[in-house]
């Protein structure tokens, strides 16, 4: 890999350790322990967190157009990928400060780190195109992925063992004060591995400045917009994309507080997370080796139906074991659907307006992960029952197949024109 590529494939290391300590692990168990001190029922603060999820995305999503757009012309993508990164890991810092009987407080700044998390997230992906070319776009893409399954284990390790040695009495810290520990060394992973991005990495493909880039922006947008429903393999795509990436996401976004409400202590969550991550780096390798001999689509299409039978397998779910195995089946598909779908929606836009229709992917992707959370979200809370959640999302799969199926392949595409030349009319 070149230093550009690797830089950005850097950055996945970084902030991974987020998605499964802050997102996904050890705040989700942190928060539901506060609640339950507080007299909330487990259903109900899984509920919370499910809004509180949605909610954050949502922010993101509807500030993610706007600032997409003015992010194309030259110098502010960077600008606005810093702001972004700089929010997320002050923030994931003050949670290591605020009281463990504040549940409420907790929730308010896990909502700033998500929006700085997310933020981020939309520049990032759209480097893709400045850092690598289209023949390259599968490998580097995938690679991203395994750096950050692999580079999250370790923080995630530490911060478990710090956890552990102080339920066992080993080391004289509370859960909690080990817990707070384990925000700090997230916050500073984060930070300390987002360096390289920010020094190596630049804006190659953009629009020059213009007087007014805001109101340029919006108009950009219209234009963009406009030629997306034009184009019929990217709108379909991307309609696929919004559901089942949903789906995806709610699942690593709420599997933690799932497996707590079947009553799988904390200990045993941490180490199957932990092992999830070690399966999904090879397997995202090899999704993204096998999407390049037997096409992307097609490959994202195993992971949807691996996921499809992860929501009904989960409704079923009573046990430890079953828990280990839906898992081990979440780790060999998730970092190949995501991996994938950022490089063939990459192959699919023209590469002289990339910038322009990655923005809406990630519009898209923000868009989509407030539907899962709340749809699970709503369905526990009038149910009571965690398993009706999580199996509601197998809707959110078969549309998003049904529609995936429509996509014509890249090799059938055609290329076609930037959108940003609609601009000078």
């Amino acid at each position: 890999m070149t230093t550009s590529e690797r830089s950005w494939a850097l950055y996945d290391w970084a902030n991974s350790a987020y998605t499964i300590v802050i997102v996904t692990a050890i705040l989700p168990l942190y928060f539901k322990s506060a609640a339950t001190e507080a007299g909330i029922a487990a259903s109900t603060s899984t509920a919370y967190w499910g809004y509180a999820n949605s909610f954050s995305t949502l922010i993101v999503a509807l500030l993610a157009p706007i600032l997409g757009t003015i992010a194309d012309f030259k110098g502010f993508k960077k600008r606005f990928f810093t702001f972004f990164s700089v929010l997320g890991i002050v923030f994931t810092l003050l949670l290591a400060v605020v009281p463990a009987d504040q549940w409420m407080i907790l929730l308010i700044v896990f909502v700033l780190t998500s929006i700085g998390f997310a933020g981020s997230n939309v520049f990032y992906d759209a480097f893709l195109v400045d850092v690598t070319t289209e023949e390259r776009m599968n490998r580097i893409s995938a690679s991203g992925f395994a750096y950050g399954y692999i580079g999250s284990t370790i923080p995630f390790v530490i911060s478990i063992a710090i956890i552990v040695l102080a339920q066992t009495g080993t080391i004289p810290l509370s859960v909690t004060v080990a817990s707070q520990i384990a925000f700090v060394i997230t916050a500073l992973w984060w930070g300390i591995f987002t360096i390289p991005m920010l020094k190596n990495v630049e804006q190659k493909y953009y629009v020059e400045r213009v007087p007014n880039p805001v109101q340029a922006s919006f108009k950009k947008l219209f234009v963009t917009f406009k030629n997306i429903k034009v184009y019929r393999p990217l709108f379909l795509f991307l309609l696929a994309y919004f559901f089942y990436i949903d789906g995806v996401n709610t699942i690593i976004k709420m599997s933690t507080a799932y497996g707590s409400d079947l009553g799988i202590d904390s200990t045993t969550l941490l180490i199957v997370l932990f092992v999830t991550q070690v399966v999904a780096a090879p397997f995202t390798v090899l999704f993204g080796k096998l999407g390049t001999k037997y096409g992307d689509k097609q490959l994202i299409m195993v992971g949807i139906c691996i996921y499809i039978f992860i929501c009904c397998y989960a409704f079923f779910l009573d046990s430890a074991l079953d828990f280990w195995i839906l898992a081990m089946f979440v780790g060999m598909a998730q970092g190949g659907i995501q991996s994938l779908s950022r490089s063939y929606f990459g192959k699919l836009v023209p590469k002289e307006s990339s910038n322009e229709f990655f923005g809406f992917y990630n519009i898209f992707g923000k868009f989509a992960a407030v539907a899962g959370p709340l749809l699970l979200g709503v369905t526990t809370h009038i149910t009571g029952k965690t398993n009706y959640g999580v199996f509601t999302l197998v809707i959110l799969f078969i549309v998003g197949a049904i529609i995936l199926l429509r996509v014509p392949n890249t090799s059938e595409t055609v290329s076609m024109p930037a959108v940003s030349k609609d601009l000078e009319k």
